[in-house]
């Protein structure tokens, strides 16, 4: 049977438009949207880390947080992550936890990604779950938000 697959562009739409807002708050324009099993949005959010002053308030975060509220568990393995950025290690090994079925990302984070950069937390042969990825979905526009971010705050 398997999950039902939603359809990526109309899930990306709803993370940029959480990116441009936390741009607008002055955040780290990161968006992310929760896809459930039957393709409805369960939870939607950008980065609040400056605003609430937690560092732990990615967009993913927040998104995989209140899906398990809405549902009342823990587990994730019919939902689908979409997010602009490749999670950070601690966005992925949250993902982990949460036992995501899939995470659709934007642009690839050379730097800071946990996904396919760094510790690559999924590759890890002792991983306790392992969710599909798929990179590189609307990688140029999610890019150059970031990009235009910090050359306006760089300026």
């Amino acid at each position: 049977m398997g999950m039902t697959r939603p359809l990526p562009a109309y899930f990306m739409d709803i993370a940029m438009a959480e990116a441009r807002a936390a741009a607008l708050r002055g955040e780290v324009p990161v968006g992310a949207a929760l896809a459930g099993p039957q393709g409805q949005v369960l939870a939607r959010a950008g980065n609040r880390v400056e605003e609430w002053h937690d560092p732990s308030a990615h967009a993913e975060m927040q998104v995989m947080r209140a899906a398990t509220r809405l549902r009342g568990g823990q587990r994730l393995a019919d939902c689908t992550l979409y997010v602009t950025l490749e999670p950070c290690p601690m966005c992925a090994a949250a993902a982990v936890h949460f036992r995501i079925g899939r995470i659709v990302f934007g642009a690839y984070d050379p730097k800071g990604g946990g996904v396919e950069h760094g510790p690559r937390v999924f590759a890890q042969p002792r991983c306790l779950h392992r969710p599909e990825t798929v990179g590189g979905v609307r990688e140029r526009e999610a890019g150059a938000l970031l990009r235009d971010f910090f050359a306006h705050k760089r300026a």
